[in-house]
């Protein structure tokens, strides 16, 4: 059953991005996600089944109404 991931969240991954940051927010969600590194505000697609794996916690979670 696929994590509940909401547009807002922030999650810490277990890899850092290249800039040293490991903090993502959550713009866009379904089977590929768009992320954005909080230190560089660099944006990333990732695919659900990877972004999965490499989450360590969920940091911060905006409810759905």
């Amino acid at each position: 059953m696929p994590m509940k991931l909401n547009v807002g969240d922030i999650v810490e991954l277990r890899k850092t991005h290249p800039c040293g940051g490991n903090i993502f927010e959550i713009k866009r969600v379904g089977m590929d996600f768009r992320i954005l590194c909080k230190k560089c505000d660099k944006q990333l697609w990732i695919d659900r089944p990877t972004l999965e794996k490499r989450i360590k916690k969920i940091v911060e979670t905006k409810e759905e109404n």
